[in-house]
């Protein structure tokens, strides 16, 4: 790189140089007028003078140097001595006229280079400042100084930094089909102009969080090729009124210097709330602001220009009415949390870079995950992982896959915490009765695994169920089993131990909870009749509900009788259960108290040996 270069790439090396320049020039000046005289004492000059030796004198602001009488065959030589701050100089005048002395008066010669160094300093100092600033200026917009109400979006540019297609995402086969549509107009808008077709401005991508919104906006972007621009809607709010506008405005100026692009809005509720309207106190100006130019954005571009917005939230039923109006986000594309195919699907995609052992089967990992979305299965793969490097193995097993999901489920084992032999008693019969009742009834879900060993969650065990398929809705029969599951942990106490303890907690909140919705808001009591009490106003996401209560006190009462008698009822099923096998009840319990964790087919090979079948039984087979 030659040096027109350096100083084109670092201007403030020329700086540097100059100011070197001025403090060499004045080191060198310094150095020519120094003194060359031998230095001497006040007093040893006087003497000279008294001796006669001295032929003239010149007399500075802060210095007298004294020329001495020339001897033959010698150089002139020079006495300087320092003058005497607040000393009065007349006698030394006196002694210099008494012995013939010419005195000459040398003032000191004002220089002009000191008073332009210190001048032309500061400006030295602010030239590098202004170009640097310059430069600064010219750079992206996230680096530039002073520059609040330039865009924050993340630029990513085709295929460079945006790999992700719909290969990458799982698990929401209606969503992709929904953007495919999208992808096709941004690689061949001519189809759609040809027809006179609009594609919407806006998709609405709708979803509980981990669902995989931002990563099927970003396949989006990769299969159509297009640049991305990348923004959270908590990057356009600042303390200051109208950055946020400034910010909208100049990121879609830069979309539209791409264009066909997209722009992604993460967590729209940030900024599209509903407006407060009349409510004054309790507005927000600038998040107003805010809206009301993205709104008018929206409505300011062509559609035909390729410019597509795609935006995610959680809450949608929070955002403003004028957003979702056709013209704006014209198309909303639901993300549900994926079904036992979904989350298998979601399971091949992540475990690609894991080395899976052969015994690995993810169709059963995918049942044991009801309700987790992708964030959470990919967080089950790593901790798999992350198991399997624990335990010293080259491969993810299905045991490292077990350990995982527990973990995430059920919390950490508490080994450390040691139970006393009465209490893991107690435990192991809770726990068998739950697998036992599980066993016998004929609509409950199979029973995987039975454990007693405590949880950070602050479960001392627990019965693990494997739904055998994906379910939308629930007869009164599967209710009522699951009911009857509920109470065999209980049950299974009273029958033993003739007494209960406080393990039974979350099983009866749990059971009362599905009695109550099974009586008030399901119509499944003969008593009461197909009548719902229970009103519910539930988000769109399912995240919370409301509940209302329209009915009289003695409608009510009779609610909580007819609860109770179901509750009671199911658990009565149990206790006739577990009271015809109750071999298999001891038996179990026992093995749990010995190995504290059972696996599904432990827990029949145990029961079978307890409840061994009928001579006429198995004669009636072995013909």
């Amino acid at each position: 790189m030659n040096l027109r270069e350096r100083f084109r790439k670092a201007p403030i090396l020329p700086i540097i140089i100059l100011t070197l320049l001025f403090v060499a020039l004045w080191i060198a000046r310094t150095a020519v007028h120094a003194p060359t005289e031998k230095n001497v004492s006040y007093t040893d000059l006087i003497a000279a003078v008294e001796q006669g030796k001295v032929e003239r004198v010149e007399i500075g602001p802060d210095s007298i140097v004294a020329t001495l009488h020339a001897e033959k065959g010698k150089p002139t030589s020079e006495l300087a001595a320092q003058r005497l701050p607040n000393v009065d100089d007349r006698t030394l005048l006196d002694t210099l006229r008494a012995h013939s002395v010419q005195v000459v008066g040398h003032p000191e010669e004002p220089s002009i280079w000191g008073p332009i160094f210190w001048s032309l300093l500061p400006l030295l100092l602010l030239v590098p400042l202004l170009i640097g600033i310059r430069r600064a200026s010219s750079g992206s917009a996230r680096n530039r100084p002073m520059t609040f109400g330039r865009s924050k979006a993340k630029l990513f540019d085709r295929s460079k930094e945006n790999s992700v297609t719909f290969a990458d995402v799982a698990g929401v086969d209606e969503a992709k089909a929904e953007l495919a549509e999208i992808v096709t107009f941004l690689k061949q808008p001519q189809k759609y102009a040809a027809v006179g077709a609009r594609v919407p401005k806006g998709v609405l991508l709708v979803g509980s969080p981990g669902t995989g919104k931002t990563l099927l906006a970003r396949a989006v972007a990769g299969e159509s090729g297009c640049p991305f621009f990348s923004i959270s809607g908590s990057e356009f709010v600042e303390m200051f009124v109208g950055v946020g506008a400034s910010r909208v405005r100049d990121l879609f100026e830069q979309a539209k210097e791409r264009a066909p692009c997209i722009i992604f809005i993460d967590e729209l509720d940030a900024i599209g709330k509903a407006r407060s309207g009349a409510i004054g106190f309790a507005s927000n100006e600038e998040r107003e602001q805010t809206l009301n130019q993205l709104l008018i954005e929206m409505d300011g571009f062509d559609a035909a220009s390729g410019l597509i917005i795609m935006a995610a939230t959680n809450r949608p039923e929070i955002l403003d009415k004028a957003l979702l109006r056709a013209g704006r986000f014209d198309r909303q594309v639901m993300l549900d949390r994926p079904d036992v195919r979904g989350r298998e699907a979601i399971l091949r995609v992540h475990v690609h870079k894991v080395r899976l052992a052969p015994d690995v089967d993810l169709k059963v990992v995918a049942q044991r995950t009801p309700g987790m979305v992708g964030a959470d299965l990919a967080n089950v793969v790593n901790e798999a992982a992350l198991a399997s490097v624990r335990h010293d193995r080259d491969v993810v097993t299905e045991a490292d896959f077990e350990e995982a999901v527990d973990r995430i489920q059920l919390g950490l084992k508490k080994e450390g915490r040691v139970m006393t032999e009465d209490e893991k008693r107690r435990v192991a019969f809770h726990e068998a009765g739950h697998a036992l009742v599980a066993l016998t009834m004929s609509h409950a879900d199979p029973v995987h695994r039975v454990t007693i060993i405590p949880r950070s969650i602050g479960a001392l065990g627990a019965t693990l169920q494997l739904p055998t398929e994906e379910r939308y809705l629930m007869t009164r029969a599967e209710l009522r089993d699951r009911l009857c599951v509920l109470m065999g942990g209980r049950t299974a106490e009273e029958i033993v131990f003739k007494d209960v303890s406080t393990g039974a907690e979350d099983d009866i909140q749990r059971a009362t909870l599905i009695a109550r919705q099974m009586i008030a808001r399901f119509g499944m009591s003969d008593e009461i009749g197909p009548v719902a009490f229970l009103h519910t106003e539930t988000r769109l996401l399912g995240d919370a509900e409301i509940e209302r209560r329209d009915f009289s006190e003695e409608t009510a009462r009779m609610i909580d009788e007819e609860v109770k008698m179901v509750v009671t009822r199911e658990q009565t099923r149990a206790r006739e259960a577990l009271s015809r096998r109750r071999a298999a009840l001891d038996a179990v319990a026992r093995e749990l108290i010995l190995h504290e964790t059972l696996e599904r087919a432990e827990l029949e090979s145990i029961v079978q040996a307890a409840e061994p079948r009928p001579a006429a039984s198995a004669q009636s087979h072995a013909s």
